[in-house]
C-alpha cells in the first residue's frame, strides 16, 4: 500500500508576477488560503518555505524563444520532457501529432498505469463536449488526452450530482445555464468533493482553466476567479490529511498575473506543495520538466523520494 497520495491541482495560465495590486489580480484579490500558506500573496519569484507549504518558481520557457503556451507547457509537465525544444517552438492550446506521441509514450497517466498506480481525473465532462470532439469542432487538450490514452474514465454529469467530480467553474453555475439538472454548490463544497475523490486514489488531477480565460479577458472578473479558487483550495486542503497526501498546485505558463497584457508572459510559474513529502520534492523542482519525475518517484517509493 502506498504511504502517500498526490493530488495535483493544475491551474492554467498563472505565473509569479509583480507584487503590485494595480496590475496583478492575484495580489488584489482576497486570498486568505494562499496568504496563510505563504505569508504573502501568490506573487514574486523567490522560493518560499513555511511551516505549511513550499513554493518553488518553475521556468516555463525552457530555453525556447517566445512566449510559453499551453500545448507544449502541459506536455512538458506531464512527460518530464522539454516539449517546446522537441518540436522547435511553443505550441498553443492543443497537442500536435508529435506531442500526442510524446504523451502516449511518456505521459504521467501512462507512466503511473505502467507502475500499477491507480489514477483519477476529477474534472467532469458534458455530452456536448463529447459531441463537439466527435464533430471535430473541439479537440482534447493535453491532460484530457493523456488520461484517455491511459484508459482513465472521464467523469460526467452523473458524477457531478453524486459529488464524484468537479466541474471547471467549481460551482456548476455554467452547467445550470446550459440546462443541466445539477445542484449549484459553493467553491468549498467543490473542494470537499475533490478531497474525497483524492482520498480514494493514489493520484488525482484536477484542471482549472478559468484563470487562463480571465487572463485572456474572456471572463470579466479575474479577481472573482482568483477568490473563488482560493476558497476552493482552502476547503480542499482542510479536507485532506497532510500526513497522507501531497497537494501540488502548478501551472503551464504565465498570463493572469499581469493585466498589462491579455496574452501570455515569460514569468516563472508556481509549484505550490502542501503536505507529505513537500520539502524533498521541492528540492527537485527547477522547471516544468521536473514535475512528473518527482511525482512518479514519490509514488513509486512509497512517499520517500530518492
Amino acid at each position: 500500500m502506498l504511504a502517500v497520495r498526490i493530488l495535483m491541482v493544475f491551474v492554467d495560465g498563472v505565473g509569479l508576477g509583480d507584487p503590485d495590486p494595480a496590475t496583478n489580480p492575484l495580489v488584489r484579490a482576497a486570498t486568505p488560503t494562499l496568504r496563510r500558506l505563504l505569508g504573502r500573496p501568490l506573487a514574486e519569484r523567490a522560493p518560499v518555505h513555511t511551516a505549511s507549504a513550499v513554493l518553488v518558481p518553475l521556468d516555463a520557457q525552457l530555453g525556447v524563444p517566445g512566449l510559453p503556451q499551453s500545448g507544449t507547457g502541459q506536455a512538458a509537465i506531464l512527460t518530464g520532457c522539454n516539449a517546446p525544444a522537441l518540436v522547435g517552438r511553443h505550441v498553443a492550446a492543443y497537442p500536435t501529432r508529435a506531442l500526442k506521441t510524446l504523451l502516449e509514450e511518456q505521459g504521467l497517466f501512462i507512466r503511473l498505469r505502467r507502475c500499477g498506480i491507480a489514477t483519477a481525473l476529477a474534472n467532469a465532462y458534458t455530452l456536448e463536449y463529447f459531441t463537439a470532439v466527435a464533430q471535430r469542432r473541439l479537440r482534447h487538450a493535453a491532460i484530457t488526452l493523456n488520461a484517455l490514452q491511459a484508459g482513465v474514465r472521464l467523469r460526467d454529469i452523473g458524477d457531478v450530482c453524486a459529488g464524484r467530480a468537479v466541474y471547471h467553474d467549481l460551482t456548476n453555475v455554467r452547467l445550470r445555464e446550459w440546462g443541466h439538472a445539477v445542484p449549484v454548490i459553493s467553491p468549498e463544497d467543490a473542494g470537499r468533493h475533490l478531497a474525497g475523490l483524492a482520498a480514494r486514489h493514489p493520484f488525482t488531477l484536477f484542471e482549472f482553466f478559468q484563470t487562463d480565460l480571465a487572463g485572456h479577458r474572456r471572463l470579466p472578473d479575474p479577481v472573482g476567479v482568483v477568490e473563488r479558487f482560493d476558497r476552493f483550495l482552502g476547503a480542499t486542503l482542510d479536507a485532506t490529511d497532510p500526513g497522507e497526501t501531497m497537494v501540488v498546485v502548478t501551472s503551464d505558463h504565465g498570463n493572469l498575473e499581469d493585466e498589462r497584457t491579455d496574452g501570455h508572459t515569460t514569468n516563472p510559474v508556481p509549484a505550490l506543495l502542501v503536505g507529505a513529502g513537500r520539502e524533498r520534492v521541492g528540492e527537485r523542482l527547477r522547471d516544468l520538466t521536473d514535475v512528473t519525475p518527482a511525482c512518479v518517484d514519490l509514488l513509486g517509493n512509497g512517499g520517500d523520494p530518492p
